[in-house]
């Protein structure tokens, strides 16, 4: 479980205030599943399909050897327990550009800032780090929450794909979004001197 030793604590990749960013271990498939069948991060991300537990840890040790891509689960600080996950995909080191995208789940997580403070985590680490340009992503319409705190971390609407998803017996927009790098290091540097 990405521990030294079975009685440690998780490895902490990235840590903020409230939250970390710890790799999602192939042995954590039934959790990551578990994950999957929130009805409400199925609605939010869109997901169709079920998956078994073996096609998920099959997933998951693909992605631990994948380089353009990095899982994660988040997890709260005071109790190492994950309450989502989070991901930096289609890392392209030619043209400096990823994907980014997020799930929260539990009503009892939301609306608490875990996920501005894990975007944050991993656009700094993308930026910073990576030493990437542009990061993307897509959200969903009716996911006008998502929307507002992608636009207050500093991500600026592209561009709509009409009717991009068919969910609950009608289709959906997704909106595309994005943030470059001198954007964030504005963004960021306010807020550091303020």
């Amino acid at each position: 479980m990405n521990r030294t030793d079975q009685n440690s604590t998780p490895v902490r990749f990235l840590e903020g205030p409230s939250v970390y960013l710890r790799q999602v271990e192939p042995e954590e498939a039934e959790l990551y599943q578990q994950t999957l069948f929130d009805p409400e991060v199925r609605r939010l991300t869109g997901t169709q399909r079920t998956f078994t537990q073996g096609q998920i840890r099959t997933y998951l040790e693909a992605k631990g050897e994948d380089s353009s891509s990095l899982l994660l689960w988040i997890a709260l600080k005071d109790s190492d327990k994950p309450i989502g996950d989070i991901a930096l995909q289609d890392i392209d080191r030619n043209n400096r550009s990823a994907n980014i995208r997020i799930a929260i789940g539990g009503s009892e997580h939301k609306g608490k800032g875990y996920g501005s403070e894990a975007l944050c985590l991993l656009l700094d680490y993308g930026f910073g780090i990576l030493n990437l340009h542009r990061i993307e992503l897509n959200v969903y319409s009716f996911n006008s929450h998502a929307q507002h705190v992608y636009e207050k971390l500093g991500f600026v609407r592209e561009g709509v794909q009409r009717d991009a998803l068919f969910y609950d017996h009608e289709y959906h927009d997704s909106i595309l979004m994005s943030i470059l790098e001198d954007d964030y290091r504005r963004l960021y540097n306010n807020k550091s001197t303020e």
